[in-house]
């Protein structure tokens, strides 16, 4: 292995597709209950003056607009053509992507979280259980689980350099710095296009050496983490 060479790696919502739906999924949830207390709001008050389909045909508009940007081949270029008028300022390169990817998590979530309480309403409608229980208690759910999906989302990324002629290992975000002679030993699990990697360190003395205990990285990186542990002198 040549000592000289540094490696480095980047996971995050840009480079790592589970990263990107985790965020995506999470963040979409709380939007698309945001969006559906606003729309059955707005559809209720329009039920006495007979306003209730533009109000469906207003959202269905928003939700195939945003579809529509998605899988166009130039977002960027379309949104600008869109809101020409307005004076707005349009979100650009990773701020856009960002904002795609919470976009399509709404979407998703709408039709998750709509469907358990449409499926409820008509469960009491045609009295097949006693009250819509189960399929709210699903749709309530959906919070606690994007919580959890925004916390994995933050736990699978990270930043870092393996310098293998210094032997450290840079971190960034936060930043710190890990000396590779304090690890005594390294395991290594595999979880689909990453890899947890738990460092073991030595205690010198007794005393405690500060530094990360799991991180998520790219198989490779892990390989090389564990074969300059191994092969140190």
């Amino acid at each position: 292995m040549d000592d000289s060479r540094t490696v480095q790696w980047r996971r995050d919502p840009t480079t790592s597709r589970t990263v990107r739906v985790l965020w995506s999924l999470g963040v979409g949830t709380f939007f698309a209950a945001i969006v559906l207390i606003v729309f059955w709001r707005l559809f209720d008050l329009t039920g006495e003056t007979g306003g209730q389909s533009i109000v469906v045909a207003v959202f269905a508009a928003l939700v195939v607009t945003i579809l529509a940007l998605a899988a166009s081949g130039n977002t960027e270029r379309h949104l600008e053509r869109l809101t020409t008028r307005l004076s707005v300022t349009n979100p650009t390169g990773t701020g856009l992507r960002r904002a795609t990817d919470a976009a399509l998590g709404t979407i998703a979530m709408l039709a998750v979280i709509g469907t358990l309480m449409g499926i409820g309403r008509l469960v009491v409608e045609f009295g097949l259980l006693e009250g819509a229980g189960p399929f709210t208690g699903l749709a309530a759910l959906t919070l606690p689980l994007a919580l959890v999906a925004i916390a994995l989302s933050v736990f699978l990324q990270s930043v870092g350099t393996l310098d293998l002629e210094e032997r450290r290992l840079y971190l960034y975000d936060p930043d710190e710095a890990v000396d590779l002679e304090h690890i005594e030993g390294v395991s290594v699990y595999r979880i689909g296009d990453a890899a947890v990697l738990s460092l073991e360190y030595a205690q010198p003395d007794g005393k405690y050496v500060p530094g990360p205990r799991r991180l998520v990285v790219p198989p490779e990186v892990a390989r090389e983490v564990k074969g300059a542990v191994g092969t140190r002198s």
